[in-house]
């Protein structure tokens, strides 16, 4: 843990901690006014189409100026301050400005953390982020819920402001990543495998998320349980990338990818079938030793195959497909627990995930590392 990692860690934090946050802060932002939840979740969507938008547009330019990450988070910060104070259409134009801005940050900052490591510690250093990440999604609903109704429904975006302002700060005394020095868009496009497995994990985990509280109903169980099912596989998935990193495991790095998703979605499935909460905590235990597996092999699946000033707007692009497989997913579900049940849209999303999958492992074409 050297100098530069520990200041790499408060910028994760200090980028990572608002995107987390902003969904469930802005459904109770949404609940303070006169729109209601439904202001809220259309917040929410906005916000994850300006996420998928930003990372897209903005990741592929990553390396082009040193000055892009941090300015990102500035202009996010300012949206995020904005928001409070703002109605109606202003409110859901800033909204998207929030998602899209700060985009970029996932992926800038994890090849900043791979070129502060050794080669051969890329996959533990990944690891350490992906437990990172899991504690920051695990506490940031909590810290939304208490201060959303203990002090008042504007401040979590407030704190998320303060958050993005420190982390551009701290930003500055790291390196930058890697600047483009050729062509990259054919590679980067080439590599779309890749990102369908992100697309493929984000599928499944939407499915579970907003479907357990109705599965919890369904099956007679206190929906109260959902907080603690979620912080629990929150937990696993963190448990899980610390176990991926401490050896070496068999098989190629996209194997292993594969494979992972394909146990992540069974254990998934367990849930629907597996009796009480008992019952499904185990399924989400082993789906989230999984998902952590899955989520660093891909990574150092797009670290292996381009070359190194290629890695920030690949990392983003794949951030990118992340958005587009939750908001995928978080539609087909919404119609099938209409339809059917909660029970069906989580074996629906198990299902698209592993189309996902197949369609990922038959496209598969390996890209030529440029020297």
């Amino acid at each position: 843990m050297s100098r530069a990692l520990r200041l790499w860690g408060l910028v994760a934090v200090g980028s990572r901690m608002p995107v987390a946050m902003a969904p469930l802060a802005l459904v109770f932002l949404g609940r303070s006014t006169p729109g209601g939840y439904v202001l809220g979740a259309a917040a929410a969507a906005v916000y994850v189409v300006g996420e998928i938008a930003g990372s897209a547009v903005l990741g592929a330019r990553l390396g082009r100026s040193r000055r892009q990450l941090p300015a990102g988070m500035v202009v996010a910060a300012l949206a995020f301050a904005v928001l409070p104070f703002v109605h109606g259409p202003l409110l859901l134009a800033v909204v998207f400005v929030a998602g899209a801005a700060p985009a970029a940050a996932p992926g800038g900052t994890r090849a900043i953390l791979t070129s502060l490591v050794p080669e051969e510690k890329a996959a533990r250093a990944l690891s350490a982020e992906a437990v990172l990440s899991q504690v920051i999604w695990a506490g940031a609903p909590a810290l939304v819920v208490f201060l959303a109704l203990q002090v008042h429904p504007g401040v979590p975006l407030l704190v998320a402001t303060v958050l993005f302002v420190a982390g551009a700060v701290v930003l500055r005394w790291l390196p930058a990543p890697e600047p483009v020095t050729a062509p990259i868009s054919r590679s980067l496009w080439r590599a779309w495998p890749i990102y369908l497995t992100s697309t493929a994990a984000n599928a499944l985990f939407a499915a579970i998320e907003l479907m357990l509280p109705a599965m919890l109903e369904q099956r007679r169980i206190p929906v109260g349980w959902a907080g603690p099912l979620l912080a629990w596989f929150a937990l696993a998935c963190a448990g899980g990338a610390l176990l991926y990193g401490l050896r070496t495991w068999p098989g190629s790095l996209r194997a292993q990818c594969l494979v992972l998703l394909v146990c992540m979605s069974c254990s998934i499935a367990l849930t629907v079938f597996l009796p009480g909460v008992a019952g499904i905590a185990a399924g989400l235990l082993v789906a989230g030793l999984f998902q952590s597996g899955a989520m660093v092999s891909r990574s150092l699946t797009l670290r292996e195959r381009l070359p190194s000033y290629a890695h920030a707007p690949a990392y983003s692009l794949m951030y990118a497909a992340a958005g587009v497989g939750y908001s995928t997913s978080a539609g087909v579900s919404a119609v099938a627990v209409e339809v059917f049940n909660a029970s069906v849209a989580v074996l629906l999303g198990v299902a698209i995930t592993l189309v996902i999958v197949v369609v990922s492992a038959v496209g598969e074409r390996p890209v030529v590392k440029a020297t």
